[in-house]
């Protein structure tokens, strides 16, 4: 079901300085990477607009970055910021439940 108007800009409205910082892990070009990269551009441009910055990264070609991050499955979403640190694994096609992993829909619903 998709979030009405009034969620989306009481999602918003939780502070126009505040920027997401995200990584993005997947496995090559499949279609489920493909899929996921796809769903949270989309989600950040909808709820985040201009304040995020997202890094897809190809396990296959940054693998040392799969154990700095503590990377056991893919896809994987990781909020560095704002703190705290999240990590979100496996199905990211859930509009609700990623807001909520980024933490937007629990500081909109306060």
């Amino acid at each position: 079901m998709a979030p009405t108007k009034a969620r989306r800009q009481a999602a918003s409205a939780d502070g126009p300085s505040e920027r997401y910082d995200l990584r993005l892990y997947v496995a090559g070009a499949t279609g489920r990477s493909l899929h996921a990269i796809a769903k949270i551009k989309a989600i950040c441009e909808e709820y985040l607009k201009g304040r995020y910055r997202l890094e897809v990264v190809d396990i296959y070609r940054r693998p040392g970055l799969l154990q700095k991050d503590q990377i056991v499955a893919v896809p994987t979403l990781v909020k560095r910021l704002p703190v705290p640190l999240r990590l979100m694994v496996g199905d990211l096609s859930k509009t609700e439940q990623v807001l909520q992993g980024l933490g937007i829909v629990a500081r909109a619903s306060h």
